[in-house]
């Protein structure tokens, strides 16, 4: 299916989503944004869907922002007083993106075709796994625009990459290749262009063949959310509901193929909903 912006594509149990703005370098619209926000709504609703992979159409994976659209280039109102309540409605589009992102129930891969800047990197932070060709460019660049992080990156890259080089590339706002980003630890490996969007099915045929699809989802929230976590209690806490939930369902399934030495047959679905006492829509009211 093709909208205005993007492209999807489903492979089997894979989502492919490609930024489809080639003739703009895929920059990010506020019109991206929003449907962005709609598949991955689309994505978590259905079954079928067990991974999703990013990438773009042309030579570019995502320029960051349009900056040649009118009025405010970011999308926020500036008739809006920054100590106003009103403040809510001016909402960092990429933000919001992002976590989207960060709820999500089902792996998601950054297959990182060409140049990616700004919002362009940003969104691919919270990606479970991002692969990268020999062509891609990554940055930072917020500060050689006089414009601050977005799209929750204070809080994802530093989880990522460690607080020094997020304050390293942050603070320059350099635009740096793959060998910088894989050796930062932004992405996991360089793949050669032609090759790259078919090791990103491989690694997420890897992520859902014979793995129960609860299993995954539960396991993708409980590690993200317990990177902010006070203490190891609150794992405890939420891994003891989650794996009574998973050990009368699918777990009992999962040990029956393994003393019958077969294949699993798994059958608790995401859309019948979550663990007892474990939100997936968990979030913070904005204040």
């Amino acid at each position: 299916m093709t909208t205005n912006s993007i492209e999807t594509e489903l492979d089997g149990n894979l989502l492919i989503i490609r930024l489809n703005r080639p003739d703009n370098m895929n920059a990010f619209t506020v019109e991206m944004g929003e449907e962005l926000i709609r598949t991955l709504d689309a994505a978590d609703n259905n079954d079928d869907v067990r991974a999703i992979i990013f990438t773009g159409n042309g030579r570019a994976f995502c320029a960051g922002m349009d900056l040649s659209s009118d009025g405010n280039v970011f999308g926020l109102d500036e008739t809006v007083d920054a100590n106003s309540p009103e403040m809510e409605r001016n909402r960092d589009l990429g933000g919001v993106l992002t976590l989207r992102m960060f709820r999500m129930k089902k792996p998601m891969i950054g297959a990182i075709n060409g140049a990616s800047v700004g919002v362009g990197t940003t969104m691919q932070l919270p990606m479970d796994v991002r692969i990268a060709s020999e062509k891609a460019k990554f940055g930072f660049v917020f500060s050689q625009r006089g414009v601050t992080l977005e799209s929750c990156a204070s809080w994802f890259l530093p989880r990522l990459v460690g607080l020094p080089k997020a304050l390293e590339w942050s603070f320059s706002g350099k635009v740096f290749g793959a060998e910088e980003a894989l050796n930062g630890g932004l992405i996991s490996e360089i793949v050669a262009p032609d090759a790259l969007l078919d090791r990103a099915k491989e690694i997420a045929r890897g992520f859902i063949a014979n793995t129960s699809a609860m299993s995954v989802a539960v396991n993708r929230q409980l590690l993200w959310r317990m990177m902010g976590a006070d203490h190891p209690m609150e794992a405890h806490k939420a891994e003891s509901r989650t794996m009574y939930h998973a050990s009368v369902r699918d777990g009992k399934e999962g040990v029956m193929s393994f003393l019958e030495k077969r294949e699993p047959e798994f059958k608790d679905k995401i859309s019948d909903g979550a663990p007892a006492g474990f939100d997936w829509e968990q979030e913070p009211d904005w204040g």
